[in-house]
C-alpha cells in the first residue's frame, strides 16, 4: 500500500518506519523543513532504539521518504495518516488546532477519495468533528475518517509497534476495517489480534487505558509510603499482589511518579472532556493530583536523607529522562526535584546518557558532567532518578571515593543496596527502611543530630542564622 504519514514526531517516525518495514511505501510529511533536511540526510532528531537503523535500511531501499510538502492525494495513495502533536492546553484538554490544520489540508489536496488514519491520541468526539470538516471542505469528495490510536512506550516503541498486544481500528464501515486489515496484515498473520469497533469507541481506548496504567502506579506508589511507615517492604507487597492473575505485576514498580508524553497529558485530557459533558472521573483526579504531590515531595527525600540540610549542598543527579531509553524529558520527575532542590539552596549535578541536550536547553544553574563519576565528585549525596541500565555497572568503591559523604537515594529501587552498603553508603530507597552502615556490620557510621539553635529543614532556600556542623557519611533522618 501506498500511504502518506502526515507529522514526523515520535509517533510519525515510528509508525512511518514500522510501516515501511512491513513492506508499505511512505512518504512521510512534516511542515517543519529543517527537521525534514535533517531525515533526509540521515540524522534523527530523537532517540529510540532501533529506530535510525530501521529509517536508514528502509529510506536505502526505496520504501520510506521524506518531504515538507504534501503532495496531490491521487488514487495512487491509499490512505493519509495524521500523527500530528495534541499538546494540553491550560485547562488541561487537548490542543486539537493541529489536527484541524492537517484535516484541512488532506481536503484541499485531495482528487480523489480518501481514507483518513487518525493515529494521533485525541478526546472522543474528534474523529466525528474531523469528519464534518473534511465533508464541509469537500462536499463533493469522500473521506473515510478511521480512528487507529497508537500504543507505542518510549524506549520500546519498535518492538510495540512490530509486535502489539493489539490493534484498535475505530471504523464507520466495513470497507475501512478492511482496508486498516490490509495495511497490518503481517502483524495479524502473526498472531496480533486486530480489533474493530465504533470511532468513539477506539479514541477512549488510548486514553481510558493510559488513565487505568496510571492508576496502577498512584497506587503503588501510596503503598510504597504506607510500606516506609509501617517498616515494610514494597517490592515484596508489589510482588504477592502482581501474581494474582486479575491483578498483574507490570507498573507496580514504586518510584517519583509518572512523566512523560503520555500519561500527563492523556489523564489530563480524560479529565477534560469528563468535565466537558458533565462526568466526575473522581479516580482520575485523584491519580493526577497524587502524582503531582508524588514528584514534589522527592525533594523531602533527599532532605530527610541529608537530615535536612539542603542549603548549600551538593547532589548528583543521575538520569533526567522521565525513563531509560529515551531522550523525552517532559514531564520528568527529574526536573520537578532539581527545581525543588535549587529553590532550598543545593549545588545540584546532572548526567543523563541521552538526555544531555535537552536538559541543557531547559536547566539553568546546573553543572553538567559528562559521565556518572564526573557527576559525583564532590556530592554531598547522590539521587539515582531514572533507571538507566549503563548504571547498574556503576563502581561504587570508586562512587564512594569521589564523593563528599556517602549518601545514596535510589528514587528507583535499581541499585543493588548491598554493594553500596559495603561501600559504605546510607542507601535510602522507595518504600523499604533506610539501610545504613553501622546497622549491617559494615563500617561504622556517625550522625548527626541538630541540637538547639541548629539549621535544620530549609525548603525555601533561606540562608540559616547559625553555622552548620559538617554533614557525616552515611547521615541519614
Amino acid at each position: 500500500m501506498r500511504l502518506i504519514i502526515i507529522g514526523s514526531g515520535y509517533v510519525g517516525l515510528v509508525s512511518g518506519a514500522c510501516l515501511a518495514e512491513l513492506g508499505h511505501q511512505v512518504l512521510c510529511v512534516d511542515t517543519d523543513a529543517s527537521k525534514v533536511e535533517q531525515l533526509q540526510a540521515g540524522r534523527i532528531p530523537i532517540y529510540e532504539p532501533q529506530l535510525s537503523e530501521m529509517i536508514t535500511r528502509n529510506v536505502e531501499q526505496g520504501r520510506l521518504g521524506f518531504t515538507s510538502q504534501l503532495p496531490a492525494l491521487g488514487k495512487e495513495v491509499h490512505a493519509v495518516m495524521i500523527a500530528v502533536g495534541t499538546p494540553p492546553l491550560a485547562n488541561g484538554s487537548a490542543d486539537l488546532s493541529a489536527i484541524f490544520a492537517v484535516a484541512r489540508q488532506i481536503a484541499t489536496r485531495a482528487v480523489h477519495p480518501q481514507m483518513v488514519i487518525i493515529k494521533s491520541t485525541v478526546p472522543v468526539g474528534t474523529g466525528d468533528s474531523v469528519q464534518a470538516l473534511v465533508r464541509k471542505a469537500r462536499p463533493e469528495m469522500h473521506f473515510s475518517v478511521i480512528s487507529n490510536p497508537e500504543f507505542l512506550r518510549e524506549g520500546s516503541a519498535i518492538d510495540d509497534f512490530m509486535d502489539p498486544d493489539r490493534i484498535v481500528v475505530g471504523a464507520g464501515d466495513e470497507t475501512a476495517c478492511n482496508t486498516l486489515r490490509a495495511l497490518y496484515a503481517p502483524l495479524e498473520q502473526s498472531g496480533t489480534p486486530i480489533v474493530c469497533m465504533g470511532r468513539r469507541e477506539a479514541e477512549l481506548v488510548k486514553c481510558a487505558a493510559n488513565a487505568f496504567l496510571a492508576t496502577k502506579i498512584a497506587f503503588i506508589n501510596e503503598m510504597a509510603d504506607l510500606c516506609e511507615a509501617v517498616g515494610a517492604d514494597v517490592e515484596q507487597v508489589a510482588h504477592g499482589i502482581g501474581l494474582d492473575a486479575r491483578i498483574g505485576a507490570a507498573f507496580l514498580q514504586a518510584g517519583p511518579g509518572y512523566g512523560g508524553s503520555c500519561f500527563p497529558k492523556d489523564t489530563t485530557a480524560l479529565q477534560a472532556i469528563a468535565q466537558e459533558h458533565g462526568v466526575n472521573l473522581r479516580l482520575v483526579e485523584t491519580v493526577i493530583s497524587s502524582n503531582e504531590a508524588r514528584k514534589r515531595a522527592m525533594s523531602r527525600r533527599v532532605a530527610k536523607a541529608m537530615h535536612g540540610e539542603l542549603y548549600g549542598r551538593v547532589v548528583a543527579i543521575l538520569g533526567l529522562t522521565f525513563k531509560p531509553n529515551t531522550d523525552d524529558l517532559r514531564d520528568s520527575p527529574s526536573l520537578a526535584l532539581i527545581d525543588a532542590l535549587q529553590r532550598a539552596g543545593s549545588r545540584v549535578q546532572v548526567f543523563d546518557p541521552q538526555g544531555m541536550g535537552g536538559a541543557r536547553m531547559r536547566l539553568e544553574g546546573v553543572r553538567f558532567a559528562d559521565d556518572p563519576y564526573v557527576c559525583a565528585e564532590g556530592a554531598d549525596c547522590i539521587v539515582l532518578a531514572t533507571h538507566w541500565p549503563e548504571f547498574l555497572t556503576l563502581d561504587p568503591k570508586r562512587l564512594g571515593e569521589l564523593v563528599r559523604h556517602k549518601v545514596l537515594v535510589d528514587l528507583r529501587n535499581f541499585l543493588d543496596p548491598q554493594s553500596f552498603l559495603e561501600a559504605g553508603f546510607a542507601v535510602h530507597a522507595i518504600g523499604r527502611p533506610p539501610l545504613h552502615p553501622r546497622r549491617h556490620g559494615v563500617v561504622p557510621i556517625h550522625q548527626h543530630r541538630p541540637g538547639k539553635g541548629a539549621r535544620r529543614v530549609y525548603m525555601n532556600g533561606s540562608r540559616p542564622q547559625q553555622p552548620r556542623p559538617a554533614l557525616r557519611d552515611g547521615l541519614s533522618g
